[in-house]
């Protein structure tokens, strides 16, 4: 007896129900499989496991309620009268998920640490090849909450999209809506935030006169990830509000820490210009005169000069997409500086070779929640030949008594 429109709204229903019970299921899973195991075995400590998993637990009852509710008012054949007062009424708990999110940067971190011990390696890997897992790794388990947090929206959206306008559940729908879009766009800057002090705290300098009152007063991280330079050189770029800071990974006291590689760069004074695929020299050697055309794409230049300081950065991104979002961001970070400097009508200073094709900017929030693997690829890229040899010898100085480098996937 159902017209197709409200089949339809029921199927978004019930997979907004059955959403519920399987993240329950993964939640419990989670916290019986990893984390009690750890726990009894001695694997990792009990502080590292709370660091990890967080606010996990406190979250699970949240859902058992809304799933509970959820039932109570489905009818016996399987359809569902009303759910908006339901939502309207239950979404403002979802709040206290700005914990769980705020640690997920510390968590991820410690997590990625403790996999160089082979006891929690060997681990991990005997729960990837059992059938529980489902080929997911714990990270995956921990992530979930967020994944589904973000998710709620669209969920929403699609039962009203269903919901005939004279049905009372519209305008509790439009509700909901309203409030899980309010409350992950604040989870979203006290994770942001969150995110910004870690890196921050992070930093090593390797002179006073490197450090930066931009760096101490930055809350926003707008992106950062692993780029080359023209000599093969992996660093890792820091783009915060009002500030560029280029640094190589190193480990610190047996931690993940970030070395930086030259004098940070405001992003106001910052020039940006699109190379073109073949138009930078790899090292300045034979060995880029014979390279093959895939070490010398997705380039773009930055730099800066202010007196007798300059600076000049021929950096080179895994992939077009990637380098496309470092472009978006650095611009969009350039026109936010400069239009609260009162600066709007000044023409930006890109390189006379930028791209027109290139300006097209991705949405902030989609950028923000973009995971974007960056992998060991053989491709070179990197800082022209004006760079000063002092620098690359504190480097190496510094980096025999911090410890190696090493490879880090990183999200912009």
């Amino acid at each position: 007896m159902l017209t197709s429109k409200e089949i339809k709204r029921q199927e978004a229903i019930f997979e907004l129900s059955q959403g519920e019970e399987d993240l329950i299921e993964d939640l419990k899973l989670a916290k019986k499989a990893y984390h009690d195991p750890m726990l009894k075995l001695s694997i990792m400590t009990e502080q590292e496991l709370n660091q990890i998993f967080g606010t996990l637990d406190s979250l699970i009852p949240l859902h058992e309620e809304l799933l509970r509710q959820l039932r109570d008012v489905r009818k016996p054949d399987g359809s569902t009268e009303h759910v908006g007062a339901i939502l309207v009424g239950w979404l403002p708990c979802l709040s206290s998920y700005d914990s769980y999110c705020s640690n997920q940067v510390a968590a991820k971190a410690l997590l990625d640490h403790k996999k160089q011990d082979h006891r929690v390696q060997d681990f991990l890997q005997r729960c990837l090849e059992s059938p529980f897992s489902r080929k997911l790794d714990l990270w995956n388990f921990l992530d979930i909450p967020r994944s589904r947090l973000v998710k709620y929206p669209l969920l929403l959206r699609e039962i009203l999209r269903h919901t005939p306008n004279d049905n009372p559940d519209q305008q509790h729908l439009e509700e909901a809506i309203n409030i899980i879009q309010g409350i992950v766009a604040e989870i979203n800057i006290k994770t942001g935030e969150s995110e910004c002090h870690y890196y921050k705290e992070r930093l090593l300098y390797l002179e006073e006169g490197q450090k930066d009152s931009l760096i101490d007063s930055s809350r926003v991280l707008c992106c950062h990830g692993e780029l080359k330079n023209n000599r093969g050189m992996k660093l890792h770029v820091f783009l915060f509000q009002e500030v560029l800071v280029i640094t190589r990974a190193i480990t610190h006291n047996e931690q993940l820490c970030y070395q930086l590689y030259r004098q940070p760069i405001p992003v106001k004074d910052l020039l940006l210009e699109d190379l073109q695929d073949g138009e930078v020299r790899l090292g300045g050697s034979l060995r880029g005169a014979f390279s093959n055309n895939e070490r010398i794409k997705n380039f773009f230049r930055v730099s800066f000069k202010n007196g007798s300081q300059s600076q000049t950065h021929s950096l080179q991104a895994n992939d077009t997409f990637n380098k496309q979002q470092w472009l978006n961001c650095i611009r969009q970070a350039k026109e936010t500086v400069l239009c609260v400097a009162g600066q709007a009508g000044v023409p930006d200073s890109e390189g006379p070779s930028l791209n027109p094709a290139a300006g097209s900017r991705e949405p902030q929030g989609e950028t923000k929640l973009e995971q974007m693997d960056q992998s060991d690829s053989d491709s070179d890229c990197s800082m022209d030949t004006s760079e000063v040899s002092l620098d690359c010898e504190r480097m190496e100085q510094t980096d025999s008594s911090c410890g190696n480098s090493k490879h880090i996937e990183s999200n912009v």
